[in-house]
């Protein structure tokens, strides 16, 4: 009974666990929509779709995240939690996602893009409501309820024109500062800003600000500018101008007049400044009064016409250009022909010598009566001044020169030749022209009392070239040329060879000749003929011809080698030749010195084996000793007999050789110390020669001399034998 109660127990947890099993079976996040309206409130609803027993009660616990970042948790036996963000701002916009975690286990909704447009209202303020001129205006515009970054506009709003405006980046704080001077007339300013914000997704701009007006308070009024003079002024009234302001305190202000850019009267620390004149056609134009202090400044202006008493005189000559020595007439008169006193002036210099005090003026021109002349006429105090009338008095020019820069007369082909061209007196300006021959190359005119300098380029080889240059100014006399000048043009060196005969090969001891030419060149020419690695040249020598012959007569195996020559001319260009190289071969009669050993080598060599050849036959066939008659022993006729053969011909078998050896060993044997005065003897033998082919006959005879040296102690004579064969020989 225990046992079965036990063993209940023992299952009752796993009986619980059957009954508390449980499934997520989905997550999801919604939203009412996903574009928010800024200030309005985003609803987030996270809901858990959980498959379970009826009865078993569960705890979730749901966590709302944006962006990755934990927003809120809450727990609740509810299947759904809800999280609500109000007001929504720009900074709100994200991905939000919620996930919901019960008895570990735990799921994730997908996420959900929420975007807010449009931002809220920013507040700009001003440090100061109320400035002088002169300051500035700072300004603060804020974002209260955004986050940063920011893009702040700050706007001046303008009438009747485009807003001046500044923009401000912040990326920490959601405010920035910006400060506008004040410029001269503001009196009530007005001011908005607007804030952008940027994010991975989108941008937005807020709406204008609150209007911000700032009062200016003036230091100083507008200039006020009048004239003490009469209603019409004319040349020669008295004009007095004053400027004044007024000042709201005590400041050290400038006050000044001005024509133009031209100051005529200022003051400091005054209200009031003065201008006094009498009046000219001079003083006709705009003036203006001009109030500052520091960087502030007011200005006035007015416009004053003078009627003028006169007009400018006018100076009238005979000519502007003259030859030197010719008449020049100036006179001077007045539009109206009113009545004036007249002076003619001339310069330099700047203040002018008085020349005449009258309307008329009469000279016989000289050169240093060129100027710029002037007339003078004065009416009631008022002095007028005519145009000026420049003058120029001209000398003829002299004869130029026509001279080479380098001051040579030579220039190489191809290079530019620079030529100076200067007539040493005459008045300028000068016309300078080169001409080559009879054709005109350029022209140029010389300000000054200078050279004129000409480019020729040298492009044919024409040997000589005529040169001239002449010079002319508006004298009337006719232009003058200088003497003609021959420049002489030099073509450089040009393909430069050197050959040799013989060629290349050059027997030792032999004759050579180098030949050393030139394609092209100007005469005379340089020549050098060097051999290879060596300084000194073999041969130098300035030749009137376009090639040069040097010989050399004993050419030996130190001279082998390569070859060159150099060649130049007055251009001063050295030109080398090819490599040349020459070789020493054998001479004749060292040829046949060799020929004559080589065949005395081969004859001594032929004779030696001849000789060997001969000995080794005498060796083989040793002269015979005969007596008066053939002895006719038993032997001896087997000896002979077995020299014969079928035909009963008769030759030197095995049994001749062997006696003839062994005579000669007996011979040998017998030489006793006096062998060296041994005589000679010979011993003619008839040897018959057999034809095979034919029956036996007599061929003739040949005579076969062996050498018997005789010793000084043999008593017997010279012997001589003969031995014939005939068919029947036995």
């Amino acid at each position: 009974m225990y046992l079965a109660l036990l063993m209940i127990l023992l299952h009752c947890p796993s009986l619980k666990a059957q009954v508390n099993v449980f499934t997520i079976n989905k997550v999801e996040l919604k939203v009412p929509s996903n574009k928010v309206k800024n200030g309005k409130s985003i609803e987030l609803t996270c809901m858990a779709d959980v498959s379970k027993n009826a009865s078993f009660q569960m705890q979730y616990t749901f966590l709302f995240y944006k962006d990755d970042s934990l927003l809120y948790n809450t727990t609740s036996a509810q299947d759904r939690a809800r999280y609500e963000i109000f007001p929504a701002r720009f900074a709100d916009s994200g991905s939000y996602k919620c996930t919901v975690e019960a008895n570990r286990k735990t799921k994730t909704s997908s996420d959900v893009e929420v975007q807010v447009k449009g931002l809220s209202q920013p507040k700009l303020t001003a440090l100061k409501t109320e400035v002088t001129e002169g300051e500035v205006v700072t300004l603060r515009c804020e974002e209260p309820e955004e986050k940063p970054p920011f893009i702040f506009v700050f706007s001046k709003l303008l009438p009747d024109q485009q807003p001046q405006t500044k923009r401000k980046q912040e990326l920490k704080e959601n405010f920035a500062y910006a400060e506008f001077p004040v410029a001269e007339g503001d009196r009530i300013l007005r001011f908005q800003c607007t804030a952008n914000v940027t994010s991975a997704f989108l941008s937005e701009m807020s709406e204008p600000s609150n209007t911000t007006l700032v009062t200016v308070v003036a230091q100083f009024t507008n200039p006020k500018l009048t004239v003490k003079s009469p209603r019409n002024i004319t040349e020669g009234d008295r004009i007095d101008i004053e400027c004044t302001t007024v000042l709201a305190r005590e400041y050290d202000i400038e006050i000044l007049i001005q024509k133009d850019k031209r100051i005529l009267s200022s003051a400091r620390s005054q209200k009031s400044v003065t201008y006094s004149a009498i009046a000219t056609a001079e003083n006709n134009g705009t003036y203006t009064c001009k109030v500052e202090l520091g960087s502030v400044s007011k200005t006035s202006s007015m416009d004053i016409v003078v009627a003028e008493l006169f007009a400018k005189p006018i100076l009238t000559s005979s000519s502007t250009d003259l030859d030197e020595n010719e008449q020049l007439n100036l006179w001077c008169h007045i539009n109206g022909s009113p009545k004036a006193n007249f002076s003619i002036i001339k310069r330099p210099p700047e203040n002018g010598t008085l020349l005449e005090t009258s309307s008329n003026f009469t000279i016989k021109a000289q050169v240093n009566d060129s100027g710029s002349y002037v007339c003078r006429a004065e009416i009631k105090g008022i002095t007028k001044e005519s145009n000026p009338v420049q003058i120029t008095v001209y000398a003829p020019v002299s004869q130029p020169v026509l001279s080479v820069a380098n001051s040579f007369t030579e220039m190489v082909l191809g290079e530019t030749l620079l030529l100076r061209c200067q007539s040493m007196s005459g008045t300028p300006p000068i016309n300078y022209t080169l001409f080559r021959g009879n054709r005109l190359i350029h022209t140029i005119t010389v300000f000054n009392n200078t050279y004129a300098e000409f480019k020729d380029v040298q492009t044919k080889l024409d040997g000589l070239r005529e040169y001239r240059c002449e010079a002319s100014n508006r004298h009337a006399y006719k232009k003058k040329s200088s003497y003609r000048m021959n420049i002489t043009v030099i073509a450089p060196i040009r393909n430069v060879s050197l050959g040799s005969l013989p060629y290349e090969e050059v027997e030792d001891g032999g004759y050579i000749a180098f030949l050393c030419s030139i394609g092209e060149g100007s005469l005379p020419v340089n020549f050098s003929i060097f051999k290879q690695n060596e300084q000194i040249p073999l041969f130098s020598g300035s030749k009137m011809e376009t090639s040069v012959i040097w010989q050399k007569k004993s050419f030996s195996k130190q001279d082998a080698g390569k070859y060159f020559c150099e060649a130049s001319n007055r251009a001063s260009i050295a030109v080398r030749s090819n490599l040349l190289t020459v070789k020493v071969i054998l001479a004749s009669w060292q040829k046949g010195f060799i020929a004559a050993i080589v065949l005395a080598v081969i004859a001594t060599a032929a004779f030696g084996f001849w000789w060997y050849s001969r000995k080794k036959e005498k060796d083989k066939h040793p002269s015979m000793e005969m007596s008066g008659s053939i002895p006719a022993t038993n032997s001896s006729n087997q000896k002979l007999a077995s020299g014969q053969n079928n035909d009963g011909e008769f030759y030197p078998g095995s049994g001749y050789i062997e006696d003839c050896e062994n005579h000669v060993k007996a011979i040998d044997e017998n030489k006793g110390p006096d062998h060296e005065n041994a005589e000679v003897e010979y011993t003619e033998v008839e040897v018959l020669t057999p034809d095979p082919y034919r029956a036996p006959v007599k061929k003739g005879t040949d005579t076969v001399y062996s050498e018997i040296r005789k010793a000084n102690n043999d008593s017997g004579e010279h012997r001589h034998s003969r031995i014939e064969s005939s068919p029947d020989a036995t």
